[in-house]
């Protein structure tokens, strides 16, 4: 494939990711809402969850056509982007204040589904038995988070901001629509962003892992971006970084775990993970466990080290 066409691909999978994952996060959320399921659920559920999803049908999608290496690395490569570029570029344009009631165990839940991937990580390719492991993990972090919401009944008269940041479908009918718009348009993108970033990879002379920590990392996490954006823009960043949080969490356990469970072989961990990536996302993991538990704001300065730190990490790859 040519260099212009692998471009065109890649350009081609992201609009149409962005698109169904914007469709799918606002009718996920209006569907929850109805349901009356609580806001925090629903940031680090529903929300984090629906714009995971471009990770998920690319991961998915890269292992079954057999490119395993870029497979986890879209996962590793969309954690550090989430809170390097995610965080650090609203920060920028708002401080974020992430004083919000019970984020800072979330954030240490974070943490500690980052230690248990990078330790799977160390101890070879990811098989059928470690995805089963990461999926008992999610299953733990759902029912705290819903243990949580249950215990806790203040969220009732918390105002509804993800409302009030996305804008949402108001009619049964017209959730069904968003829905199904989603799910039929995030494999399409994903196809086409697979397809353009190996293909571009090869055109490189670099590794599809590169590709996928950077390209494809910051491809599928532009429905985070875009969220956290308008949230900041809106003064609704504890919504945001409870998204950031959330999402990570689902990339790890959620996304990778499925992806370890049903592809045909064991998903291999690529060279230089261990001694450069994986620590970089665990350095990532610990700012945030940082700024919730002690700091509790992400201003300005903080926001341009964190571009600056993913700038050079991105140079280091390359």
């Amino acid at each position: 494939m040519p260099t212009y066409l692998a471009v065109l691909y890649i350009f081609g999978g992201v609009v149409w990711l962005l698109m169904g994952g914007d469709v799918l996060i606002r009718g996920a959320i209006a569907l929850s809402r109805r349901l009356g399921i609580s806001p925090l659920i629903v940031g680090l559920t529903v929300v984090a969850f629906g714009t995971s999803a471009p990770e998920l049908v690319v991961s998915l999608r890269a292992a079954l056509l057999g490119y395993g290496d870029l497979s986890i690395a879209n996962i590793v490569g969309s954690n550090i982007a989430n809170v390097m570029l995610v965080v650090g570029l609203p920060a920028v344009v708002y401080p974020m204040v992430c004083d919000q009631r019970g984020v800072d165990g979330d954030a240490r839940v974070m943490f500690l589904m980052s230690l248990l991937f990078v330790g799977l990580c160390a101890l070879g390719p990811l098989d059928r038995l470690d995805g089963i492991v990461l999926l008992a993990a999610l299953a733990l972090f759902l029912l705290r988070a819903f243990r949580t919401s249950t215990s806790d009944r203040a969220w009732a008269d918390e105002p509804e901001g993800w409302e009030r940041v996305l804008g949402l479908p108001a009619t049964p009918v017209m959730i069904g629509v968003f829905l199904v718009l989603g799910v039929l348009t995030l494999p399409l993108g994903a196809e086409l962003l697979v397809r353009g970033a190996m293909a571009y990879a090869d055109a490189l002379g670099v590794p599809s892992s590169v590709v996928g920590l950077t390209v494809v990392a910051v491809g599928t996490s532009l429905p985070e971006l875009a969220t956290t954006l308008v949230a900041a823009f809106k003064r609704e960043s504890a919504l945001a970084v409870g998204n950031i949080i959330g999402s990570n969490v689902m990339n790890l356990v959620a996304i990778m775990g499925l992806t370890a469970a049903v592809a045909p072989a064991a998903i291999p961990v690529p060279a230089g993970f261990l001694s450069l990536n994986l620590p970089v996302m665990l350095g990532a993991a610990a700012v945030l466990v940082w700024v919730t538990h002690r700091s509790h704001v992400v201003d300005r300065r903080l926001g341009l080290i964190l571009l600056a730190a993913y700038t050079a990490y991105t140079v280091v790859l390359f």
